[in-house]
Formats: C-alpha cells, structure tokens, sequence
C-alpha cells in the first residue's frame, strides 16, 4: 500500500477527476462520490459520479457509472480505478469482475467498503487519506444523514 509521501502525480491527477465527480452529483442533488478510470498513458478514459438520487437506479454507484461509462473494452487489465470513497462490496465486484489490478480511494474514514476483498483479489489498494474527500463526505453525513442511510443501505429501524 502506498503512502501519501509515494502518491504519483498520476494518482493525483486521477483522484482529481473522481472528486470532480464527486461534487457534480453533490450540485445535482445526489450522493458525492465520484469515481474515473485511466490507462497506463495516463488518459483518463472515463468518470462517472454516484446517480442512485438522481435516477431512482440503487445499483447507480458512482464505481458502476464509471465502468459503465467506459463501454466495451478489453483492457480493464491496465486501468486504474479511482473513487472518492471506499468501495461498497458491489463496486468492488465490479472491479474484481472486471480485473481491474489498482484501486486509489480517495477515504475510508467515514465508510469503510470492501477493501479487504480487493486485497484478497491482488488488487492494489492504493489509500489516498484526502483531505477533501472526507471532508465533502463528512459535511454530506452531517446535512443529509437519512439519504446517506438510505445510499448504504441502513434500514430506518437502525438509523
């Protein structure tokens, strides 16, 4: 795992455009997490941001949206995944699913997704500890902790 003193500009960078996203759905209403896609050349070849709010699709996670943003492809192998939050146990399917061998998460601080699967996988967990990815997470769960239950999963009863 890296640490923040080993973090490339190519992370960086790659991280940025998830945040973008991030914050696009956060204007749009919706939960902000974003996530983005890049090759080896350091092309990012798609991003995406969490729909699930915006159209009524609970499996319209910001990691989905992504991928499926970046259509039909035959070198998922070289990408590298970036999303603003730790992937829940579906996007990080996806990613398994789809062999993606390097995940940066932007935070894990304020949910703690299924890192631990995409370790199990080989996958390279890269732990970036933004600064503004958890604070935008923070400031939402703060604001709107019901639609943040409601994005997790987190029946009413328990909330």
């Amino acid at each position: 795992m890296h640490t923040p003193s080993l973090q490339s500009d190519f992370d960086r960078r790659l991280l940025g455009e998830a945040y973008l996203q991030a914050c696009k759905s956060l204007k749009e209403g919706g939960i902000p997490i974003g996530a983005a896609l890049m090759n080896l050349g350091g092309e990012i070849v798609a991003s995406g941001h969490n729909m699930r709010v915006q159209s009524g699709d609970p499996t319209a996670h910001a990691e989905t949206v992504c991928i499926r943003n970046a259509g039909r492809r035959r070198d998922w192998h070289t990408l590298t995944l970036a999303s603003t939050l730790s992937p829940c146990a579906m996007c990080t399917g996806t990613a398994i699913l789809h062999r993606i061998p390097r995940v940066l998460i932007g935070e894990h601080r304020t949910f703690m997704g299924r890192e631990d699967w995409l370790k199990a996988e080989g996958v390279e967990v890269v732990q970036m500890d933004d600064s503004r990815c958890i604070e935008l997470m923070e400031q939402f769960i703060a604001h709107k902790p019901e639609l943040w239950n409601e994005d997790i999963g987190v029946p009413p009863s328990e909330a």
